[in-house]
């Protein structure tokens, strides 16, 4: 297929006029002028890479803690609707068996995918977390970092998990961070930890941060904390949900222009709720009030969120943060955080034919994952797939 008459985020995210030639699931040429046996007009178009989201625990009534490959599914097959083309199913604080049948149905979808967008792998968040910055995660199912339970969990599910979560002050922190960063990415989070214990973390191994500012010891003048460490270590990377009531829009415009555009991750952290009126709804076996799009437990603790990446990138862009670094947030920079972004996250011959295609309104318009029109939005009168020309 050709797409053309659009412009592009090249390899280097700036905007151009191109052509694109997908043969399979891959990327084949780009340039002028291409022409082909079929043609897709996408004219008045802008072409980003497939967005990633490394942090999401569910969204259309579905959750990866459900233990499903029907919940995952059914998460894969919204998603892609809202622009995303691959995810990593989050998990939640909870029993051994409970992380064990979510993590093993995330490898069934990794090995027969559903419908959709695809799963790269699982981002394992909890159990190892802090009492004290728990935020929606089990209180009564939290432990200390165990690299012999991780190590099953791994094992079990085939490799699957892509990153795992603790709190660097966690008793057994040092050997698990040292020791499991040898199988996938460590993120510092739900953490009381002070700015020289992040940082030592960080030379153990931890090159991630997960939901930067929320559920973490702040920044202050004369106590930097978490968040501090992480502005302050050029080699860790920081997810941000950029709904703006996570974190104030004027905050998102700091942290952005500090962590610079190789370092900033946006990430929904969704759950089922997502894409659901509002009302009662779960996260991690607790009860969640949703209101006006907020989700709240109980006592009024925010338990995730109901946004997308897409949504995400529009608001990042309406606070003021350049439309580069928002799109490089939600495609290159999550897939390095996993270390998939030789295979998918910008455009480059040879890489996955992933797209998510807006107007000039930035409107969804089209969505190819694995070199398939997977989803397309027209407005009224228009079709892009009825500009196919065979």
């Amino acid at each position: 297929m050709i797409l053309k008459n659009a412009r592009l985020f090249d390899d280097d995210f700036a905007v151009v006029q191109a052509d694109i030639e997908t043969r399979g699931d891959r990327i084949v040429r780009i340039g002028h002028e291409l022409t082909g046996a079929q043609v897709c007009d996408l004219r008045g178009c802008l072409i980003l890479p497939g967005l990633v989201d490394i942090h999401i625990h569910g969204c259309a009534g579905a959750d990866t803690f459900d233990g499903t490959r029907d919940s995952i599914a059914r998460m894969a097959a919204h998603l892609v609707q809202k622009g995303v083309t691959s995810f990593c199913p989050t998990t939640m604080t909870g029993s051994y068996e409970q992380i064990a049948a979510a993590l093993f149905a995330v490898r069934d979808c990794m090995e027969h995918p559903p419908q959709g967008a695809a799963v790269l792998g699982a981002h394992m968040e909890g159990p190892y977390l802090s009492e004290e910055k728990k935020g929606a995660q089990r209180g009564d199912a939290l432990r200390s970092p165990d690299f012999a339970e991780f190590l099953r969990l791994y094992h079990g599910c085939g490799g699957a998990i892509r990153l795992v979560d603790i709190a660097p002050e966690c008793e057994n922190a040092r050997e698990f961070i040292t020791r499991a960063s040898e199988f996938c990415t460590v993120s510092a989070a739900h953490s009381e930890a002070d700015y020289d214990t992040a940082m030592q973390s960080f030379r153990w191994g931890i090159t991630h941060a997960t939901h930067l500012f929320n559920a973490m010891t702040g920044l202050h003048h004369r106590q930097p904390g978490m968040v501090g460490a992480v502005f302050d270590a050029p080699d860790v990377r920081a997810e941000l949900i950029c709904d703006g009531l996570h974190v104030h829009p004027a905050v998102l415009r700091i942290a952005f222009r500090l962590l610079g555009e190789e370092r900033s991750v946006v990430v929904s952290d969704s759950m089922r709720a997502a894409g659901l009126p509002d009302g009662e709804s779960e996260l991690g076996g607790q009860t969640v009030f949703l209101k006006n799009g907020a989700a709240r437990l109980a006592d009024g603790t925010l338990a995730g969120s109901t946004t997308n990446l897409l949504d995400e990138i529009r608001n990042l862009v309406r606070f003021g943060v350049p439309l580069r670094q928002a799109v490089r947030s939600a495609t290159i920079n999550p897939a390095a955080a996993i270390g998939r972004d030789g295979e998918i996250g910008s455009i480059r011959e040879g890489k996955r034919a992933d797209f998510t295609v807006v107007d000039e309104s930035f409107g969804l318009r089209l969505v190819m994952t694995r070199g398939v029109i997977a989803y397309e939005a027209p407005p009224a009168g228009f079709s892009v797939c009825g500009r196919l020309s065979p």
